[in-house]
């Protein structure tokens, strides 16, 4: 409006400057083209003004393309420093496995050995003891130890402490075994019926009766056989480990035994535990 104004004002100024009488005509033709320019310029400050508009719409929209471009930069760090870290992380875990995997396999192979000379073990033992299985003697595996079961009939007379000659060539044929094999560890256990010790004089109880047992066996291992002592171990565990507990007469004999319990050594096995 101000553009328009002024123009008018300059188209007076140039009329009365001149000091003219104008024709109608001319009048007429002056306001026509005022008029046309007053039109050009509503048209012109229209552009400006929506020029102007778009002009600050472009302005914020650039600044908030920065904006977001500036949080993507950013987000696009971050992922990459997480994909990195994620990276490591993966090759830490791919180490590791490899390395339990490792030590898996080893661990694996040597229960295998372990579990093939138990195997073997026991096979020496039935041919050495077959005599003796119909008298209460069995051998089988547990746990992967091998374990020697003789009921107290094979060995002792009722009551008592005193290897008998059957048990000592029962126990003989077993040594003829075990002197052979190094790296076997036993363990040899008494146990008892559940029925009270009565009447034998210094053992006292089913406690006495089953480690009093056990030593005589140990004994005669050693002392007679010339079994190492160092490998062996003997305990009383009196009727609280039976095999059989119904509480019949034939179950009573099923749990009055000593169990020799022959361990392969797995020293191989318990160096890798302790050290890895």
């Amino acid at each position: 409006m101000k553009i328009k104004y002024a123009l008018l004002a300059l188209v007076v100024c140039l009329a009365t400057y001149s000091c003219k009488i104008m024709s109608p005509k001319a009048y007429k033709s002056l306001v026509a083209e005022r008029d046309s320019l007053a039109n050009r310029t509503n048209t012109l400050e229209g552009q400006l003004a929506q020029l102007q508009a778009d002009t600050m719409r472009l302005h914020r929209q650039l600044a908030d393309l920065r904006s977001n471009n500036n949080v993507l930069n950013s987000n696009l760090d971050a992922t990459s420093s997480k994909a990195n870290e994620l990276a490591a992380q993966t090759r830490k875990l791919a180490d590791d496995l490899k390395k339990r995997e490792a030590r898996l396999k080893e661990v694996e192979d040597i229960l295998k050995k372990r579990d093939e000379a138990t195997n073997a073990l026991k096979d020496k033992l039935q041919k050495a003891l077959l005599g003796f299985q119909q008298s209460g003697l069995t051998v089988d595996i547990r746990n992967g130890k091998v374990y020697v079961s003789l009921a107290d009939k094979l060995l002792f007379p009722s009551g008592s402490i005193i290897i008998d000659e059957k048990g000592k060539a029962a126990l003989k044929q077993l040594a003829v075994v075990v002197n052979k094999e190094a790296d076997i560890n036993m363990a040899v256990e008494g146990h008892t019926d559940d029925k009270k010790v009565k009447n034998l004089g210094q053992i006292k109880d089913n406690w006495d009766l089953s480690v009093l047992r056990a030593t005589s066996v140990t004994r005669y291992l050693t002392e007679v056989e010339g079994v190492d002592p160092h490998r062996l171990t003997a305990t009383g565990k009196s009727e609280f480990q039976p095999i059989d507990a119904t509480g019949t007469d034939e179950a009573r004999a099923k749990n009055r035994r000593i169990e020799i319990v022959l361990t392969p050594k797995l020293d191989e096995l318990y160096n890798l535990i302790t050290t890895k």
